[in-house]
């Protein structure tokens, strides 16, 4: 499992070079202004100079970062500055938020390439920075892209599984697996449905990890993940360019996972349980219709309109399952529509709950930390859309409400716990476009918001 090299950061301090965040109205030092002035350097977003020193060494590195300091400016250093020790000259604050984002650029996949020994960039811990903290939560991140950059042929149910045995064994939690034609005998119908027709080396699996569960005076949290390893679209079959990156769309529960492990990590003072459906959505003999009708953990009963929309019933049976354990807060993550990319685009992940004051802790915590959400309407005017005539519900809307991210989280909510809050992430987590810091691949969406927002609740 990711863990980020401890040595990114480090407290000696002896011949770093200062990094410099500077906008177009902050002056640049006399030293260095003809420097900045012959390279064009006026301090705009995405800007990097490094300044020489004239005796072969590097005196110091600017930074543009426009009108307004950004700390994710940070996150570009590790993949664009030379081999080195550096130190950010910036106010505490935005200096510890830096040093943060620049653990998260540091992050590469490089699992099926040649490794030669590489020199680091390396950096001062800013004054004031929990060193520790800093490098769980950006581990975090890195297992979750790590999950999701990994093929499907690497990473099926069972390294999922092997994964959350890990976690759960690191933190003394415990943790159940129910695995293949189980999942009828303990009532998953959905989740064996969705995944009966892959191989029986890949076969479907419903992971539940449970910490801190004896502390009957501590809040329960529930984290629960989409883990669909590839999806084929199955008999409704996707084209080849829509099932390239569906390595991806066990992107939710990366994100669960790693945030549980986060959460145990921290010791934060909750019980915790962590819900993740793993399966494979493949064609075969097998496979489940359009127009079966299938039954679920609750009761209800789904009509299947589209074999392509089967996140949502995975996630049917394990948000039924976090619901028996009278949650006091529901946090879902799910590749789940492409309607909400195009809602939102691929950086900005919907936020859907019925709980304002859930909905305006995530969405401060978000801006707090540089992990944005943008909070979509459950829209009970579509509720209708999941309509038939011959079962409970359907699993693709009708076509007359459109907002397909919208409809998706309706669904979601009829099976979501009725006790305690619930809030669904419909994810992307993926970086459609490479640039420094943020290469082309998995990413980590609404993580350390999440975590953040859980530290605030109940630290």
């Amino acid at each position: 499992m990711s863990v980020l090299h401890p040595d990114l950061l480090t407290a000696e301090a002896e011949g770093a070079i200062p990094v410099r965040f500077v906008g177009p109205d902050v002056p640049v030092d006399a030293a260095l202004r003809g420097w900045a002035d012959a390279n064009g350097f006026k301090g705009k977003p995405g800007q990097l100079l490094v300044a020489p020193d004239g005796l072969g060494g590097i005196a110091a590195v600017l930074v543009g970062v426009g009108d307004a300091f950004d700390p994710m400016a940070a996150r570009a250093l590790p993949a664009r500055l030379p081999p080195g020790l550096y130190r950010l000259e910036a106010g505490p604050e935005d200096a510890r938020r830096a040093a943060l984002a620049f653990l998260l650029g540091a992050y590469v996949f490089d699992r099926y390439k040649a490794k030669p020994d590489r020199d680091k960039v390396r950096l001062v811990a800013p004054e004031g920075l929990d060193v520790e903290a800093a490098l769980r939560i950006a581990s975090a991140c890195a297992l979750a892209r790590e999950m999701i950059d990994t093929p499907a042929a690497d990473m099926g149910p069972l390294q999922i599984e092997t994964i959350a045995r890990e976690i759960a064994a690191a933190s003394g939690a415990t943790i159940a697996v129910t695995t293949g034609d189980a999942l009828l005998e303990d009532n998953y119908p959905a989740v064996h449905a969705v995944g009966r027709a892959a191989a029986p080396h890949r076969a479907p699996r419903v992971i539940e990890i449970g910490w801190n569960l004896d502390r009957a005076d501590l809040p329960l949290v529930a984290l629960v993940g989409k883990g669909v390893v590839f999806d084929s679209g199955g008999l409704d079959i996707k084209a080849a360019a829509g099932m390239r990156n569906m390595k991806k769309d066990m992107g939710g529960s990366a994100h669960a996972l790693a945030l549980g492990r986060l959460v145990m990590q921290s010791g934060l003072p909750v019980r915790l349980v962590v819900l993740v459906a793993a399966v494979e959505n493949a064609i075969s003999a097998d496979a489940f219709r359009p127009g079966d009708i299938l039954n679920s953990r609750k009761g209800l009963t789904i009509e299947i309109g589209n074999t392509d929309a089967e996140g949502r019933l995975i996630l049917a049976d394990i948000l039924t399952r976090a619901g028996e354990h009278s949650p006091d807060l529901t946090l879902d993550f799910a590749t789940l529509t492409g309607a909400a990319r195009i809602a939102l685009g691929p950086d900005l992940p919907p936020l859907y709950s019925d709980d304002e004051a859930l909905a305006a802790d995530l969405l401060e915590a978000g801006r707090a930390v540089g992990d944005p959400l943008w909070r979509m309407p459950l829209w009970p005017g579509y509720r209708a859309a999941l309509d038939t005539e011959i079962a409970d519900l359907r699993n693709d809307s009708a076509g007359w409400a459109q907002a397909g991210s919208v409809t998706a989280a309706l669904f979601l909510q009829r099976f979501a716990p009725t006790t305690g809050v619930w809030a669904h992430m419909d994810i992307f987590a993926w970086n459609p476009r490479a640039r420094p810091g943020w290469p082309e691949g998995g990413e980590a969406q609404a993580l350390r918001a999440c975590f953040a927002m859980l530290g605030r609740r109940y630290a």
